[in-house]
């Protein structure tokens, strides 16, 4: 149970209401343990009046008062029994609302590179799924499980005290039933570790299959997915059952073993009767405990199958906790950030390809400048905005943020000063109002439509029967590339960042638009510093200065109109953009 050591931080912070849920636990057991011995002192009652030791009004009351007693403490077990669920169970809820917050707070400060050698769907199973099997552990096994330890630690002692013999012979098949359980649960945990890696397979597959439902229907590749899915579902389904099989073998042990027990309850406690050593109201007693002992031991296995279960859940958890963020934000202080960016011999390789974006930059950026970044694809371009908001951190060189290291920037603060425009617009199922809300919470509806305005976007959101409260489907799958990429803009702009990031955020739009976009957003970033990666000439001939890559390396460097007069890249590029609008 070493993985499930995690949790006692949670166990410790809940201790109040645990400890009062566990007392509760235990004095709803020792009233249940009221009715077998008055079972057997009415049996006695009887006895005695057939043996004219008592007068039948008497043995009628003493039935009555015994009766009363019984059904009495039955109600109170009834009661504290409730009132245990309503402690344990719910402490296993709060836990679970602790567990599940720092794992998605874990999530969201873990880098890039995790999120590119883990699938969606395995992220999405561990905090759902894995967390669920926790819970479990947290809550109804701690709660039967202290009720299986009290009746033990009171059944059996009183059954040593009021019948030896006939006790060992009833307990004798519990440690066998002990080393069963031992064995058994050995397995159960490596198959249950098997069955969730399962559960991560499958969600990461159907979370794919959803996302890219276009895809599969445009190349209608129905038949095949649903190929994969049974060849996906069969292998879950044996490796269930394997699961199931080795469950299967914990109840009907049990129910053998308890068998066993009412058997010699009934032979030896038969013969010490005949024998006149014990009266029958002791071997009906006998047998409500054994009955009584038939939940707690079948529950034992129950409970070893939640504990391996939430062990192999937790130990997953555990695997993506221990992982410490790549990017760290190392200071304390708040950082202002006017914008000036200056990149010194900066070089670049990212870790899952070993591909090389960058080599030995240098440039730049004065506060309020625009820059325009040009180049094939694959040059570099995205990869400066990616480490400007040092989502990566550089492999040497230096960037320079205000002329102070980007390392020894405030993080949050560089990220809150940036206002990004990623070329892949991403869109959350949610309001169009809201999806451009992301950038500013507390925005009015006056600053949204603004923005939208600014970003040509204002006109298309109206033509919606809802407007601005238009729900998007999955990424913003109800708009158009283009209507996605000006939504992203104007997030961006509600943001009023102090550095603009638009990564190739036009490309998707007509020239017509695009230029008065470009003039809104000339307005808008002001005496903000602005980068601009774009494959389009239009969009980079009125910045303060273009920067053109090729391969990851800086291959010119100028005005527009410098460049424009200079053989290159950029000439080339803008002779033949011009030559095909012409056309």
């Amino acid at each position: 149970m070493k993985e499930l050591k995690h949790l006692n931080k949670y166990f410790k912070k809940y201790w109040s209401k645990l400890l009062v849920g566990i007392l509760i636990t235990i004095i709803a057991r020792v009233f249940q343990l009221v009715m077998p011995s008055y079972v057997n002192k009415s049996i006695a009652a009887v006895e005695d009046y057939f043996n004219n030791s008592i007068t039948k009004p008497e043995a009628q009351e003493l039935l009555l008062e015994f009766i009363l007693i019984i059904v009495g403490a039955a109600l109170l077990s009834g009661f504290f029994t409730f009132l245990m669920r309503q402690t344990i169970i719910n402490v296993s809820r709060y836990i679970e609302y602790d567990l599940k917050n720092e794992v998605f707070d874990h999530y969201q400060f873990l880098s890039l590179n995790f999120y590119k050698s883990n699938r969606t769907g395995d992220l999405m199973n561990r905090i759902s799924e894995d967390i669920n099997q926790v819970r479990l552990y947290a809550g109804p096994a701690i709660m039967y499980g202290i009720q299986t330890l009290t009746l033990f630690a009171c059944l059996i002692p009183l059954m040593f005290i009021k019948a030896p013999t006939l006790a060992l012979y009833t307990l004798v098949p519990l440690p066998i039933l002990s080393i069963l359980i031992y064995k058994i649960s050995k397995i159960i945990h490596k198959r249950s570790t098997i069955v969730q890696e399962y559960l991560s397979d499958l969600s990461t597959f159907t979370q794919e299959v959803f996302s890219g439902v276009t895809v599969i229907k445009a190349y209608a590749l129905e038949p095949q997915i649903n190929e994969e899915l049974k060849a996906i579902a069969m292998d879950g389904k044996n490796k269930s059952m394997d699961l199931a099989r080795v469950n299967a073998w914990f109840f009907p042990l049990m129910i053998l073993l308890i068998g066993i027990s009412n058997i010699f309850v009934i032979y030896v406690g038969g013969k010490q009767y005949i024998a006149g050593e014990i009266g029958v109201g002791l071997i009906a007693e006998f047998i409500l405990y054994v009955n009584m002992l038939t939940w707690p031991v079948a529950i034992v296995g129950w409970l070893t199958t939640i504990v391996q279960r939430a062990e192999a859940s937790q130990k997953r958890i555990n695997e993506f906790l221990k992982q410490e963020p790549e990017i760290k934000n190392k200071v304390a202080t708040i950082s202002p950030i006017k914008g000036k960016v200056e990149f010194k011999n900066v070089s670049f390789t990212y870790q899952d390809t070993e591909i090389t974006a960058l080599k030995n930059i240098s440039f730049v950026v004065e506060e309020g400048e625009t820059v325009a970044i040009l180049g094939k694809t694959g040059s570099g371009k995205s990869t400066i905005l990616d480490l400007i908001a040092r989502l990566y951190d550089v492999s040497s060189g230096e960037i320079l943020i205000d002329d102070v290291p980007i390392k020894k920037v405030n993080l949050t603060n560089l990220r809150e000063s940036i206002g990004a425009v990623p070329q892949d617009a991403f869109l959350f199922s949610d309001s169009i109002k809201n999806n451009i809300r992301f950038g500013k919470y507390d925005a009015t509806d006056e600053e949204v439509i603004q923005v939208a305005k600014n970003a040509v976007v204002h006109d298309n959101i109206m033509d919606f029967s809802k407007d601005y409260d238009t729900v998007l489907g999955e990424r913003g799958i109800t708009l158009s590339g283009g209507q996605k990429q000006r939504v992203s803009i104007a997030r961006a702009l509600l943001k009023d960042p102090q550095i603009y990031a638009f990564d190739d955020c036009l490309s998707a739009v007509d020239t017509e638009t695009e230029e008065e976009i470009l003039q809104n957003l000339k307005k808008a970033s002001r005496d903000r510093t602005t980068l601009i990666v774009s494959h389009r000439v239009s969009s980079a001939k009125n910045a303060h200065k273009i920067l053109v890559l090729e391969d990851g390396e800086l291959l010119q460097e100028g005005t527009h109109d410098t460049l424009n007069t200079t053989e290159g890249y950029y000439k080339e590029l803008y002779e033949n953009q011009l030559s095909a609008k012409e056309n």
